[in-house]
C-alpha cells in the first residue's frame, strides 16, 4: 500500500489513557491498520496520559512534566499517531508550555510537526485507503469537537470508509455539535452535558443507523452509554475498528 521505494516510516504509537483501560481493541486496531498500510509500529516504553486533564483543570507544573515524559518517550520516531483527536489536539499543544527559545519549547515544536491523528495520518500524510473489509450497514458519524476545531479533521474519516462499499454513512443533523463530554466537562456541568448528549442521541436516532462510528473514545463511551440508558439499539464502535477489519466483536458497552 506504500511506494516499494519509499523508506518505511517508523510509527510510534500513542496509547490514550482512555484506549489503554476501557478499549484495547482500539489499540490493536490502530496497529494493523498502520501496519497494513506499510509502517514500522511501535508502542514506546514510558508514555503515559498526555495531560490533557491537568492541563484542563490549570495544573500547568504537572501538564508540562507529562508533556516531557512524551516528548521523551516518542523521541526518534518519524511520526507520532494517536487514534483520538482530543489526545493529539493536547499533543500539538505542547510548545505553548515551555519558554520560547528553550530547549524544550524546540523539542515540543518538534514533535507537534510530526505528530497526528490516526485516520488523518493515513488519509494526508500516507495518501491511502485501506483495502475493502467487508463491513455493510447503515453508519452514521460523530465529529469530535478537538478532531474537528483543532486539527481540521471532517473528511479524513468519511473517505477513508468510503473504502467499503456496503457502508452507507448517513448524515446526522448538527453532526459537529459537542456531545456533552469534554472530559471535566461533564463532571463539572452534569445537567448540561446530559441534555447535550440526549440532543446527540436524538439525532442519531432520526437517521435511522444501525451503528455510530467516531475517532475519540470518551465522545463514544459518553454516547453508548446513553443511548444504552434510553434503549436506542445502535451500535458504537471507534471507526478505526471498522477500517482494520475488527468490527465482528461486540461494541462500545456490550458483554466481552
Amino acid at each position: 500500500m506504500t511506494d516499494a521505494a519509499s523508506p518505511t516510516p517508523r510509527v510510534g504509537l500513542f496509547v490514550t489513557c482512555l484506549v489503554d483501560f476501557f478499549r484495547p481493541r482500539v489499540g490493536f486496531a490502530s496497529v494493523r491498520l498502520l501496519e497494513s498500510a506499510g509502517c514500522d509500529v511501535e508502542v514506546p516504553a514510558g508514555q503515559t496520559c498526555c495531560g490533557q486533564p491537568a492541563y484542563n483543570t490549570g495544573d500547568l507544573g504537572d501538564t508540562r512534566d507529562i508533556a516531557r515524559r512524551v516528548i521523551e518517550a516518542f523521541a526518534g520516531f518519524d511520526y507520532l499517531v494517536a487514534p483520538s483527536g482530543s489526545c493529539l489536539g493536547q499533543i500539538r499543544q505542547y510548545p505553548t508550555l515551555f519558554d520560547e527559545g528553550s530547549e524544550w519549547r524546540r523539542r515540543a515544536d518538534e514533535l507537534a510537526g510530526r505528530s497526528y491523528e490516526i485516520m488523518a495520518f493515513i488519509n494526508d500524510v500516507l495518501g491511502i485507503t485501506p483495502p475493502e473489509q467487508g463491513f455493510t450497514g447503515r453508519v452514521t458519524y460523530h465529529d469530535s469537537c478537538s478532531g474537528l476545531r483543532q486539527l481540521g479533521i471532517r473528511e479524513q474519516p468519511r473517505q477513508l470508509l468510503g473504502g467499503n462499499a456496503g457502508l452507507e454513512m448517513v448524515e446526522m443533523d448538527e453532526r459537529d455539535t459537542c456531545c456533552g463530554f469534554g472530559g471535566t466537562f461533564c463532571v463539572k456541568y452534569p445537567d448540561i452535558s446530559t441534555r447535550m448528549v440526549d440532543q446527540k442521541a436524538e439525532s442519531i436516532e432520526r437517521t435511522g443507523a444501525e451503528t455510530l462510528l467516531g475517532g475519540d473514545l470518551g465522545c463514544l463511551m459518553n454516547i453508548a452509554g446513553r443511548m444504552h440508558r434510553r434503549g436506542q439499539p445502535v451500535k458504537v464502535r471507534h471507526a478505526v475498528e471498522v477500517l482494520a477489519g475488527m468490527a465482528d466483536e461486540p461494541a462500545i458497552g456490550e458483554e466481552e
